[in-house]
């Protein structure tokens, strides 16, 4: 019997734009103050991409970091998966713009959209492709420009949200399988609780849309902690039964960065101690599905998380949809 095909991380990047927003920033555009915004969310600030900028950009810069971790030219990337909710257009995909500007051709290239979970989602994804033997090595890429879908006059909303993006390059290999285990989850009932309203077919873009703020993002925050929390919870629980490991195994917890509250309930819940979970809120602030990769590449760059080491990913997003994975580095 042919031994298991497994994963192999070979490299991870991230990419951040260079114009930083303060909360002191924040306190000129909207009525309220430092204190408020770190006490209600753990955020001191985020980055905002120029207006020149565009996903596909901040994808390629995550994506030559993490080629470059990884040893391998872009050449020998056999897919390249891109989960955003802020896509360059409707259409092509961003996975495409981001195939020209790597100078590919030919590869397959797609988006996918879990919101803030949709990088654990292009997980599973990769996973099922390398194990079945579809594709030998994939480029997965989480990248957003959330400043873009912001109401910046919406000071419950508008202090929670940046711009990034982090990238991995996964290969079959029959010696590891690092990425061990992947729990998802979604229910789409919620979905009043957090969206965006036009730009569909729903809500076509009109004048009158763009007047309505229809094509910025709407979320009722009190409802989206109460269901993150156990939501949150419930991925890690599934994602370490599917592994076959306990909490004790694991040497870094990397939560979904949305609100340092949400984290703190989430690590109490699985008895976490904070000195194992991995923040880096308060310079990024919540970045969709680019954050659990950019924490994971800053954890392994700043040797949080060492070679061989374990960690669980957790996420939890608009739909609502969430996700569990555990992961060796």
């Amino acid at each position: 019997m042919n031994k298991k095909t497994g994963v192999k991380i070979l490299g991870t990047g991230s990419y951040f734009p260079k114009k930083i927003l303060t909360n002191a920033d924040l306190e000129k555009m909207v009525d309220t103050n430092d204190e408020w915004i770190t006490t209600r969310t753990g955020m001191k600030e985020r980055h905002i991409a120029a207006p020149e900028e565009v996903t596909s950009d901040l994808a390629l810069g995550a994506s030559l970091e993490a080629l470059k971790a990884a040893k391998i030219d872009a050449s020998q990337i056999d897919l390249i998966l891109v989960s955003t909710i802020t896509s360059d257009m409707f259409f092509p995909t961003t996975a495409c713009y981001l195939q020209t500007k790597l100078g590919l051709k030919d590869i397959p290239a797609y988006d996918l959209l879990a919101a803030c979970s949709g990088f654990i989602y292009g997980l599973a994804n990769a996973k099922a492709y390398i194990e079945s033997g579809m594709y030998k090595t994939i480029l997965l890429v989480g990248a957003d420009i959330l400043s873009r879908i912001t109401d910046w006059t919406d000071r419950n909303t508008c202090v929670l949200f940046g711009d990034g993006a982090g990238a991995i390059v996964l290969t079959a290999s029959e010696e590891d399988d690092d990425i061990v285990s992947v729990s998802l989850g979604a229910d789409g009932s919620y979905s009043p609780l957090l969206y965006m309203y036009g730009g569909g077919s729903v809500c076509p873009a009109t004048a009158e849309s763009v007047a309505a703020k229809h094509h910025t993002m709407t979320m009722h925050g009190k409802e989206v902690f109460r269901n993150a929390v156990p939501k949150m919870v419930l991925a890690a629980e599934q994602a370490l039964e599917k592994s076959g490991k306990k909490l004790e195994d694991i040497k870094l917890f990397i939560p979904h960065q949305a609100n340092m509250r949400i984290i703190e309930a989430v690590a109490k819940k699985l008895n976490i101690p904070m000195d194992s979970v991995f923040i880096n809120i308060h310079k990024t602030g919540n970045i969709s599905s680019a954050t659990t990769i950019t924490a994971l590449d800053e954890a392994i760059k700043t040797g949080k998380i060492k070679k061989g080491e374990l960690a669980v990913l957790v996420a939890f997003g608009g739909g609502f949809t969430w996700g569990g994975a555990v992961i060796r580095v």
